[in-house]
């Protein structure tokens, strides 16, 4: 498979080309020159794989010419050690529960991957070490972070906003140590992100350090949240087939790479009739489909946190594969926001109703699915980190206390390890320079 440049500068990469790099040379995101459709074959049985065997068929499409059978089913099959269930939450609503990971968030799905087959590659090209620099506004840090833990040839630099993220997630990537390292930056996440593009756009640092990004911009990362899209889908058709014919997902949307990988599937044949983007107060992305604007702007911050992007990165992803057009997009994909008071009262409410403990970025996707689904459609909300994690928020908003699962005990054990580093990109450079 080659992969092009959302710039349309670059074209004919091969895959370890954009996994390494992450980012293209003309600042561009990196596409699959085609996505394969998957045969009906497939889906007819889907219900009867696997969540390993489901997702092995789906790395195939795009990563089986690059990488040989045999490792590319051991790098999928380590990567999902854990399950995704698909819970119902009420009436036609489920919730896809992507926090049975070793972090408790989605992003152990993309992390977990990215760090296995960035290893591969590793293996296989001279011991030169890569460094993997990736922004976080909580919980890709930490699925980052602990999917590379201990790799060698690989060291990890994270760098997440002072003050912002939850302090379980502070320590699920800050207590590490080895070739974990935390970089606390004063100021927002999208100031994180633009100096991991920066450092990349840098032609002396790249002469002196071979960089990577392990966001979702990098393809090797969204690619395969992908799976777990085919997995409910599955799921659902095992449990009530006569609801498996009419599905709305509803995606809680910060950078963006989630419902891309979403849209991708879709592509690939799965039977999804819509999305919808669930926002907190940074809807720069709903506001484009209300007017055909993008206005991208300074994030705002929230307590949906790791959705407090003002600038997503993907969404030059969703422009080019629907070809920059704003009908096709908004025929795809609905919109919503929410206010902080607005997913406390839903988190309360579900809780109360049903039951559920959501998570505040949960609360927007339930929320959204209440607001929008019709009765003849079913819903599924991605569920996208354990409520624990968020511990202060949800019994502020509760009035009670919740349980803290043991892994994210083990993690709260450590001693907290990180750099103060300003948001100016001449700070962070002269640093990554005295590391080399």
């Amino acid at each position: 498979m080659k992969y092009y440049s959302t710039s349309k500068q670059v074209t004919g990469a091969d895959l370890k080309t954009a996994v390494v790099k992450g980012l293209a040379e003309d600042k561009g995101l990196f596409m699959p020159d085609e996505i394969r459709p998957l045969p009906q074959a497939f889906f007819d049985t889907i219900d009867t794989l696997t969540f390993q065997e489901i997702a092995y068929n789906v790395a195939q499409a795009f990563f089986g010419e690059d990488v040989e059978p045999a490792a590319l089913k051991q790098i999928v099959y380590d990567t999902l050690n854990f399950d995704v269930p698909l819970v119902h939450v009420n009436n036609n609503i489920y919730s896809l529960e992507l926090f049975h990971g070793p972090t408790l968030a989605f992003k152990d799905v993309g992390g977990r991957f990215m760090s296995r087959l960035l290893g591969y590659f590793v293996q296989k090209q001279e011991k030169e070490q890569v460094n993997v620099l990736v922004a976080t506004s909580g919980d890709t840090g930490s699925a980052v972070a602990n999917g590379f833990l201990g790799v060698d040839g690989i060291h990890v630099y994270v760098l997440y906003p002072k003050g912002l993220v939850s302090p379980i997630q502070e320590c699920q990537f800050t207590t590490l140590g080895k070739n974990i390292t935390a970089l606390e930056v004063n100021g927002t996440f999208d100031d994180c992100q633009r100096l991991v593009k920066s450092a990349f756009m840098d032609e002396e640092l790249n002469s002196r350090m071979k960089l990577t990004s392990a966001n979702s911009i990098n393809v090797a990362r969204f690619l395969p949240q992908s799976f777990y899209y085919f997995y409910a889908y599955a799921q659902l058709k095992k449990i009530n087939p006569d609801k498996a014919g009419n599905i709305v997902i509803s995606v809680p949307s910060g950078n963006f790479g989630n419902i891309t990988a979403g849209l991708f599937a879709k592509k690939m044949g799965l039977p999804i009739k819509h999305f919808i983007a669930a926002n907190n107060r940074n809807d720069v992305f709903l506001e484009y489909l209300q007017t055909g604007e993008y206005n991208p702007r300074p994030s705002i911050a929230t307590i949906a946190n790791a959705m407090d992007v003002g600038d997503p990165s993907n969404f030059a992803r969703i422009l080019d594969l629907y070809g920059n057009s704003h009908a096709d997009i908004s025929k795809e994909i609905s919109g919503v926001s929410y206010t902080d008071e607005q997913i406390a009262e839903t988190l309360k409410r579900c809780y109360e109703k049903t039951g559920y403990l959501l998570d505040p970025h949960g609360a927007c996707g339930y929320q959204a699915l209440s607001d929008l689904l019709k009765a003849d459609e079913t819903g599924i909300f991605l569920e996208t980190a354990h409520p624990a994690k968020f511990k202060d928020t949800v019994e502020n908003i509760l009035g009670e206390s919740i349980d803290i699962p043991q892994k994210l005990q083990e993690f709260m054990k450590g001693e907290k390890q990180s750099l103060p580093m300003e948001k100016d990109f001449d700070s962070f450079k002269n640093y990554l320079i005295t590391r080399i």
